[in-house]
């Protein structure tokens, strides 16, 4: 491992609540994505988790931002919560097909595999899941339910250099154990005290000696969040 790039940001741009704190009062919501990309280096798209995105949208998302800009991508719902990773090789694979114009615009991050809460641990299976996923593709997993925390999972993900995704939340947090030549975090608590951030800020400074760090805080309701990652990025 080596040392790495911090990138930072929320899970989506289009909250015209964040005006003014964040975005210019009288900013046109066509014109989010290119001033978040003035202040932020990177978004976590969870619009992918529930439609599968077209060329003409990833064209103008790949247009809208600056060449060092990363998106990474929530992967699509069938995969994770209704094929449960059984036989979705191929939805997988065409998933990831369609994520090719990001690629190949050198814009495409971490695909994030985001598991159901009631999905309990099976580790054959995510065994058998992870064959299939290209090998030039950073992937990250989120196991939201606590059986998934052990070792044997642990160096599942090692073998194939996936992240073990650190999700913090107000009612679950992922031990902090990294799996991947680069790190995955999301902070989903609606406030970080002072402390809290530059106790996140030393965290990431940390994980980034060893490669990049993808960061995205919670994004509804407030700009908190994208103020929270800007700071982030300023502090480290």
């Amino acid at each position: 491992m080596s040392a790495g790039k911090i990138y930072a940001g929320t899970s989506g741009w289009a909250y015209s609540s964040w005006r003014p704190a964040f975005y210019p009062a009288k900013l046109s919501p066509s014109k989010f994505l290119s001033y978040y990309a003035t202040r932020l280096n990177s978004v976590e798209v969870n619009y992918t988790f529930r439609t599968i995105p077209t060329k003409e949208l990833l064209a103008e998302w790949i247009s809208a931002t600056p060449p060092e800009f990363i998106f990474a991508i929530k992967a699509h719902q069938n995969i994770t919560h209704f094929k449960r990773l059984r036989n979705a090789g191929d939805a997988t694979k065409e998933f990831l097909r369609l994520l090719q114009p990001l690629r190949k615009a050198k814009k495409l991050g971490p695909v994030l595999f985001q598991l159901r809460g009631d999905f309990k641990c099976n580790v054959p299976l995510l065994k058998e899941f992870l064959k299939g996923l290209p090998r030039g593709i950073r992937a990250a997993f989120e196991f939201r339910n606590a059986t998934w925390f052990c070792d044997e999972v642990y160096e599942v993900l090692r073998r194939r250099n996936v992240a073990l995704c650190h999700a913090e939340s107000e009612e679950l947090e992922t031990p902090h154990v990294v799996t991947a030549d680069f790190s995955y975090l999301r902070l989903r608590k609606d406030r970080y005290s002072a402390k809290a951030r530059r106790e996140i800020n030393a965290r990431v400074a940390r994980l980034a000696r060893k490669g990049d760090v993808f960061a995205y805080f919670k994004h509804e309701d407030t700009p908190d969040g994208a103020l929270y990652a800007e700071d982030l990025l300023k502090k480290t």
